[in-house]
């Protein structure tokens, strides 16, 4: 306890003076806070006066860096000044670059209008501006007067496709082509390559000034002088060429040799204007007016539109006109390549201010193509209806079957065209193919009209020739051309038959006379065989006298059917051989079996050669004479 107490003592002295140390250290801190603060209060002007030094600094370096700004603007005012009145005649880029540092200091004085020398430095840049632009206007017109030329119908002719290109001959007549056939062979491989139709090097330049016109709200008259300068070339270009600005009146009171040929032409035109001029056209309004996708438009647009109207116009002009079997060709001509430019001309014209011009093109489109099909329907009628009353006297084949053969035939080199055309006027039923249809439908009606010009013949057997040479002409031409496989065998195979039953006709009418006279019956007692041509038998009973009339009859029959049927004609050489081959068939048989029964008779009384006239092989070889087209005697 005593040891605690001694501890507790210690303790308590250890207290007593860590209080005291305690106590000096809080006076000793007293002290100092008392000097901080003295000594801070005689800082503090130092302080300010120090931050006003430095803030004085600052607004120097400010104003002096502004100042420095505002100088170099004062600097690039002058310089671009000085290319102003230069013009851009010198240096167009130069002049450019300088409308674009005036643009840019007036933007930079427009944004600080708290300079006092703001507003009259903006009226300075404004005022050259303005002067600029006049400038840029004239050097925009004055460009675009240089460079815009027509483009020589040879130079056109060089872009086309090789299969396309007219002639050296043609082109010393004007690069005239005839319609159809125009296409290339293979429509794939064709390459149009459209002219430069202002040199390459010119167009970043026309586009910048396009640019800094439409910057400066000048859209109007930048897109008037640019449509203005391009229009005349593409005018001039199309009259090179040879396009006519001609009125639907005097295409429609055209004859039709001048006519045709101008089709022909039209068609080349077309062509060359779509994928060659008009195409060149867009590509250079696309270049020179980047700025601005309706400007683009708007000035394709006023280029185009009066050659295209000029184009169309004639094309409105033949599709109005009468309709006539002649014409329905070059419709399809017209048709097919207003279809092959169709894609085109929707890729060329597009946007809203083409959009008439592409319903135009449409409009004849479909106009041709209804032509077309009436003009179908009329040929149809005037075939059934063609009153053609100068028939051949030898039974030829009638000029109408060969025009509406080869009418047909050229049908056929319009497949696909025909197949595009009919789609447009689909029939209901759907059943079969369109121009199958159509051919057998004038087909018919050329079977029709023949039948009735038959039945002009007073001769029946001649009247049989005729049919019997249409029809075989017919069936011949078919099964040569495609018309072959769209008709098929069975119209093939029934026609024939036609053909035969005609040959058979004609043998029937024009020597059952004849071969009457051979025949035994009436001649015997026990009246013959009655049989044409049958062997056997004897004369026993047989009045001489009747076989001397009985040869007389047939020499007067064969002779005057000779006479008459050389004259008639049968131009196919086969059916020619074949028709004589049938005739020798029935009559050589016949006479030479009538002349070993019936001859002995004659042989012993006076002048048998006066009754007997031919031997068979005579026969044989009048009957070689038949057919010819020409007079002869027997």
């Amino acid at each position: 306890m005593e040891s605690l107490a001694q501890r507790a003592a210690l303790l308590r002295e250890s207290l007593g003076k860590s209080q005291a140390a305690t106590d000096a250290v809080v006076s000793i801190l007293g002290s100092f806070d008392s000097r901080l603060s003295a000594l801070d209060a005689a800082m503090r002007p130092i302080q300010l006066r120090t931050h006003a030094v430095r803030t004085a600094h600052e607004n120097i370096d400010r104003t002096l860096r502004s100042a420095d700004v505002i100088l170099t603007q004062f600097d690039r005012t002058r310089e671009a000044e000085r290319e102003i009145q230069k013009g851009p005649h010198e240096n167009l880029q130069s002049f450019l670059d300088a409308v674009d540092r005036l643009r840019s200091i007036e933007r930079f004085f427009s944004s600080n209008r708290s300079y006092s020398s703001s507003d009259r430095v903006l009226s300075h840049v404004n005022a050259l501006l303005s002067k600029a632009l006049v400038k840029m206007e004239g050097e925009f017109q004055n460009q675009l007067s240089q460079r815009s030329k027509p483009i020589e119908p040879d130079r056109l002719f060089d872009c086309l496709p090789s299969t396309l290109r007219p002639s050296s001959e043609s082109r010393a007549e004007g690069g005239k082509h005839s319609s159809g056939g125009a296409q290339p062979d293979n429509q794939e491989a064709a390459v149009y390559s459209p002219p430069a139709l202002i040199e390459p090097k010119f167009v970043p330049l026309l586009a910048k000034l396009a640019q800094q016109l439409v910057q400066a709200g000048c859209q109007q008259q930048c897109a008037e002088i640019y449509s203005e300068a391009r229009a005349s070339a593409l005018e001039s270009s199309l009259k090179n060429l040879g396009v006519e600005k001609l009125s639907k009146d005097e295409v429609q009171k055209m004859p039709w040799e001048i006519l045709e040929s101008k089709i022909g032409n039209w068609i080349h035109f077309m062509r060359i204007a779509v994928k060659l001029l008009f195409a060149g056209e867009r590509q250079l309004c696309d270049q020179v007016f980047e700025c601005s996708q309706s400007l683009r438009d708007k000035c394709f647009s006023a280029i185009t539109k009066n050659s295209l109207a000029t184009l169309l116009s004639f094309g409105e002009a033949i599709a109005m006109s009468k309709r006539s079997p002649e014409k329905l060709f070059v419709l399809l001509d017209m048709y097919e390549i207003m279809c092959e430019l169709q894609t085109e001309i929707d890729t060329i014209f597009v946007g809203e201010s083409c959009s008439q011009m592409r319903d135009s093109a449409m409009s004849l489109t479909k106009c041709l193509a209804q032509t077309a099909q009436k003009t179908f329907s009329d040929f149809e009628e005037a075939v059934e209806k063609d009153a053609t009353k100068n028939i051949h006297t030898d039974g030829t084949v009638h000029p109408l079957t060969s025009y509406v053969i080869n009418y047909v035939k050229f049908l056929f080199d319009y497949q696909s065209t025909l197949k595009q055309l009919f789609q447009e006027f689909k029939r209901e039923d759907g059943t079969g193919s369109e121009l199958a249809s159509v051919t057998m439908s004038i087909m018919q009606a050329l079977q029709n009209n023949l039948d009735a010009k038959a039945k002009q013949y007073k001769d029946p057997a001649l009247m049989h020739i005729f049919l019997m040479n249409n029809i075989h002409y017919i069936v011949k031409s078919v099964r040569r051309s495609e018309a072959k496989d769209l008709l098929g065998d069975d119209w093939i195979q029934r026609h024939r038959r036609i053909v035969q039953q005609n040959a058979n006709q004609y043998r029937r009418v024009a020597w059952s006379k004849v071969l009457q006279c051979l025949s035994g019956q009436g001649l015997t007692s026990s009246g013959g065989s009655g049989q044409v041509g049958s062997e056997g038998g004897n004369s026993s009973g047989a009045s001489r006298t009747a076989v001397k009339e009985r040869f007389r009859s047939f020499n007067v029959l064969f002779e005057e059917i000779y006479q008459k049927q050389c004259g008639w004609s049968v131009p196919d050489s086969e059916l020619r051989e074949s028709l004589r081959l049938a005739v020798a068939e029935i009559l050589l048989p016949a006479y030479r079996s009538f002349q070993k029964r019936f001859g002995p008779l004659i042989e012993n009384s006076k002048a048998p050669g006066k009754y007997v006239k031919h031997t068979p092989e005579q026969l044989e070889m009048f009957l070689g004479n038949l057919f010819e087209g020409k007079q002869e005697r027997a």
